[in-house]
């Protein structure tokens, strides 16, 4: 059967008419309307953009915008579905820290009286002159060797003054003569000098070794303080000069400190705890070090499940001017940590039973740039000299220690040794203790850089202690007990125990929650992103196409205008002169060559009928009439140049 006549020619129209719109017939044409005519303003400089390069640039870019928008959305879909949370409480099987215990008496008295005969000489006599102290005369024991044999020229270099007025002068304790007092004056116990009665005031002056001029005189309002504080700067130089496998046997030993051992309800003795030798407590032991791979737990809470020992003090062999207090410390720390026991351990007290409660808690901070805490402490300047993981005490130590070795020569006793250095004596560094104490007070002042470079841990963890004492023995069980412990360590003690040279310790987990502590970003990348669309958006209907459509509107295609109209200012100017230097007059440029400066010329798009409208007319042009219309380019043949088959026989019929 025959097609229509109007159909074929509705065809024909389709094929030779370019339809727009939504009735486009073909995707491209159908994507070219919308680029045109959407809000989307990357799609529109897809289309409406000059060049190659720059049409590339906006597809990347409108796809990318795509991409971030789909992953955008994906994020905060996942986020409104899930929590985060600060603080996580667990409740499972803790593993037990590690718990060091140390005598609060570093070494036996009777044992170090031969290092020991010429400092306790020179204290004595400093009793004796300024408080009328006399205990008779004591033998002095001196050792065979001549380790100390320049000890009495030592203390007369350093000898205890006592400050008599505030005219400077002080009566030397060794020699009895009075002397002027040079340099400056410290007071340890006040940040005011001299205050109180003058006749209070002992202490001792330090000097340069190099320039006797430099001296500092370091005053106590207290006797107490000044002798002890005299008496640990000449211990520490006599106990540098001993060897570590000496004073090993001088400390305690584990048969020495512990007398019974409980954990978790069964048995434990001294496998179960590793020595360690602190320079200023002498032999610590270590319970749970985890030095065989092997880290104990815990399966329930509570004082019957965890560490019970009983600790022998031993008071009556304590050295009686190192230390005031009797008992023994402990901290509770992790296994991989160095446990700093005069900086925050606890003392436990002899005649009594100390329980010490645990929580444990585990916290993580987050590092640059929410704060300036360090992951491992690789990125510190400072060599760690503990060998244990990074802490801020460990690098704060091992700073000072390194400032140390670099200033006076040698190193302090109470830190661990750097590689090469070795331990302050008189002996080899007449000028270690001014130098010590000039580079402390720099130290606390925070002048010598170690408190900006050393920072804190980002991760750690800590054991929160609630500790409760109760007597011990009581009153009805002390005689029985008393001898049943006497009677197991009698054959190495040789005398009945005491019950002030006993210590009962308890330490325990109060329950096995483990607490998590943790610091979240408060606003995360797709967070930051949503707001700022957001506020684009409310107010400057913008996106992030947009913006960079006002970058390329507003900077590069500005500057390329600026550049080119500079440009062309330069050019005439250049034709302006050779004009002028051959004598002819310049002309007029020619208008129709200014059309980049038409202000109806300000859209990128193609020109149309009603742009062509608002372009101003030449000079002396008649204004524009309506031509009658050609009616012959209304007939079909004009625009059909081929006749239908099909219209031809209905025209011949």
């Amino acid at each position: 059967a025959p097609t229509a006549p109007g159909k074929k020619i509705t065809a024909r129209l389709k094929r030779t008419l370019p339809v727009r719109g939504p009735q486009a017939p073909t995707l491209s044409e159908l994507m070219r309307w919308y680029c045109l005519n959407t809000n989307t303003h990357g799609c529109r400089r897809i289309v409406v953009s000059r060049g190659r390069l720059r049409r590339l640039l906006w597809i990347v870019l409108t796809l990318s915008a795509v991409g971030l928008i789909l992953w955008q959305c994906a994020e905060l879909l996942m986020n409104y579905y899930s929590a985060s949370v600060s603080v996580t409480v667990q409740f499972q099987k803790l593993p037990f820290p590690a718990v060091t215990i140390c005598n609060i008496n570093p070494y036996k008295y009777s044992a170090m009286k031969e290092y020991l005969s010429e400092l306790d000489k020179e204290t004595k006599k400093a009793l004796e002159t300024f408080y009328g102290f006399s205990e008779g005369k004591s033998k002095v024991r001196r050792s065979v060797d001549d380790w100390n044999s320049t000890g009495s020229d030592f203390f007369q270099h350093i000898p205890l003054l006592k400050v008599e007025d505030f005219s400077r002068t002080a009566t030397d304790l060794h020699s009895g003569q009075k002397r002027k007092i040079e340099g400056s004056v410290f007071h340890k116990d006040s940040s005011i000098v001299n205050s109180g009665d003058s006749n209070d005031i002992i202490g001792f002056q330090l000097c340069d070794a190099n320039n006797s001029s430099e001296c500092a005189l370091y005053t106590f309002s207290s006797g107490v303080n000044a002798i002890q504080e005299w008496y640990k700067l000449h211990y520490m130089n006599i106990m540098a000069q001993i060897p570590l496998e000496t004073k090993e046997k001088l400390s305690y030993s584990a048969d020495d400190l512990l007398l019974t051992c409980f954990f978790d309800g069964l048995s434990c003795d001294k496998r179960h705890f590793t020595r360690f030798h602190h320079p200023l407590h002498g032999n610590c032991y270590t319970f749970n070090s985890g030095e065989n791979g092997t880290i104990l737990s815990t399966s329930t809470g509570g004082s019957e499940y965890g560490l019970q020992v009983v600790l022998y003090i031993d008071e009556a062999d304590y050295n009686p001017f190192l230390v005031t207090s009797s008992g023994a410390k402990i901290i509770v720390h992790d296994q991989n940590e160095y446990p700093f026991i005069e900086d925050i351990g606890t003392e436990i007290e002899t005649a009594a039973a100390t329980s010490i409660g645990m929580h444990f808690t585990r916290s993580s901070k987050l590092s640059k740039p929410y704060s300036d805490c360090t992951e491992t402490g690789a990125d510190i300047p400072v060599e760690n000299l503990y060998n244990k993981s990074y802490s801020l005490q460990i690098c704060l130590h091992s700073c000072f220690q390194k400032a140390m070795v670099d200033s006076c020569g040698c190193a302090q006793y109470a830190q661990p040794l750097p590689a090469g250095a070795e331990y302050c004596n008189y002996k080899k560094n007449p000028n270690w203790m001014y130098c010590y104490y000039r580079l402390h007070e720099k130290f606390v002042k925070e002048q010598l850089g170690c408190q900006q470079i050393c920072k804190d841990a980002c991760s750690f963890k800590e054991w929160a202690l609630t500790t409760s004492i109760a007597q011990w023995p009581s009153t009805v069980s002390e005689d029985w007990m008393l001898r049943v412990l006497s009677w197991d360590k009698g054959q190495k003690l040789n005398k009945k125990l005491n019950k002030t040279d006993l210590a009962n310790l308890m330490v325990f987990y109060k329950d096995l929650n483990e607490r998590f502590i943790s610091e979240n970003p408060a606003n995360t990348l797709v967070i930051l992103l949503s707001n700022f669309g957001g506020q684009l958006g409310l107010w400057m209907s913008c996106s992030v196409v947009c913006v960079i459509e006002i970058v390329e509107v507003f900077f590069i295609d500005s500057l390329s205008i600026v550049l080119r109209r500079q440009w062309q200012k330069a050019k005439k100017w250049w034709r302006d002169r050779q004009r002028g230097g051959s004598g002819k007059a310049p002309q007029a440029a020619d208008p129709e060559r200014q059309g980049h400066d038409n202000p109806a010329c300000i859209d990128e798009d193609l020109p149309t009928f009603t742009t062509a409208l608002r372009l101003p007319l030449p000079q002396g042009s008649p204004l524009p009439r309506t031509p009658p219309p050609n009616y012959s380019t209304l007939r079909l043949e004009t625009a059909f140049t081929e006749q239908l088959p099909d219209t031809l026989e209905l025209g011949q019929h």
